[in-house]
């Protein structure tokens, strides 16, 4: 008999068990949903969260059980655990699409081109028009100060601790910026604030980025230290053995390596210190006309621009108004941040081939 005739005779194999369709999982999330919806009309509960509530657990218990009664009781606690991590991510990704919705929904009514290219002027805080341009004319010079101040001392900091960082000064280092991380933006304002009435200053915005910078600086270092952990050091020792200076490795070999991770924590950064109100409060003080010198005057900035909005309105709708398009605007500004670094990262990641 041909090798042929061998192959075309030979049976499949029968030692896999009984599986669910692919399609199954949606199948009983929508009978999870169904169920839900009627249990929910049948005890006259209003909240649509709860039917929600209601529809992760019968998708959850209903995917156990059905899948134990096909597949076996192994094969069941592993769709289970799926099930639990698709039902964290959809309960963790509500208030984020709600947060977004709502602030969508509110922030377009009066967001325009007048809104985004005026500022308030001489409009009281209970009248309508105005606009935000000053708001973001003083958020972009306070949070590129801070960027040019923080990221780079950041970023060196790390390639100390990875490098070269040997001993108890790099212990030091280490501790002083685990400290900084956790500390409350408003101590960090008050220690800049503490210098100004040293020196008899008055509100001025380099001084919000002060503020804004020491807030930066520990996240961008960790951030880029466990970027530079991740570099392969065969990747280091393959260049120092071709005779390359270390500082020279670091830049041409590790950076380019790690420039990817390194941005996108800088960006994180940014978008931290973008939304930060307490330390613009007490140092930058609000100005509500235009005033793009950094170094002398009061400023504004967004998040200050939205608190104020809210606090001094007196109900006011049309304060309501611009806060909510203040707050659409500065969502839109950390989005605009986080696919520069995207497409930044993209571009100067180090290319692969075969």
């Amino acid at each position: 008999m041909s090798h042929a005739a061998v192959v075309t005779d030979k049976q499949p194999s029968t030692l896999r068990g009984a599986s669910l369709p692919t399609w199954s999982p949606w199948a009983i999330a929508a009978g999870s949903l169904a169920l839900a919806v009627v249990i929910g009309l049948a005890a006259d509960l209003h909240s649509h969260i709860q039917w929600g509530l209601i529809a992760a657990l019968l998708f959850v218990f209903g995917t156990y059980g059905i899948a134990a009664r096909v597949e076996g009781r192994r094969q069941a606690k592993d769709r289970i655990a799926t099930s639990l991590i698709w039902v964290s991510f959809l309960i963790a990704l509500i208030p984020l699409v709600s947060l977004v919705w709502v602030t969508v929904q509110r922030g377009v009514k009066v967001l325009d081109v007048y809104f985004l290219t005026h500022s308030m002027g001489v409009v009281a805080d209970s009248e309508p028009g105005g606009g935000i341009y000053h708001a973001i004319l003083g958020s972009l010079e306070q949070v590129g100060l801070a960027t040019a101040i923080g990221a780079p001392i950041g970023v060196l900091t790390a390639i100390y601790l990875v490098e070269y960082g040997r001993g108890s000064l790099a212990k030091s280092i280490t501790f002083f910026v685990d400290v900084m991380t956790g500390i409350p933006s408003i101590v960090a304002g008050l220690f800049i604030l503490s210098l100004m009435l040293n020196f008899d200053m008055q509100p001025f915005g380099f001084a919000g980025s002060l503020a804004l910078a020491i807030l930066m600086m520990p996240v961008v270092v960790r951030s880029t230290e466990e970027m530079l952990k991740l570099v392969p050091n065969e990747l280091r020792e393959a260049s120092l053995a071709l005779g390359i200076p270390k500082w020279r490795t670091i830049l041409k070999v590790v950076l380019p390596t790690s420039i990817g991770g390194i941005t996108t924590g800088i960006m994180l950064s940014i978008a931290r210190i973008a939304g930060e109100t307490a330390p613009v409060l007490l140092l930058v003080f609000g100005n509500p006309f235009i005033n793009a010198n950094p170094f002398e005057g009061a400023q504004a900035s967004l998040p200050l621009y939205i608190y104020q909005q809210y606090s001094q309105s007196g109900g006011s709708t049309a304060a309501y108004d611009r806060a909510w398009a203040a707050s659409l605007t500065l969502i839109a500004f950390v989005m605009i941040l986080n696919l520069v670094a995207r497409g930044i990262a993209r571009w100067k990641a180090p290319k692969t081939g075969r």
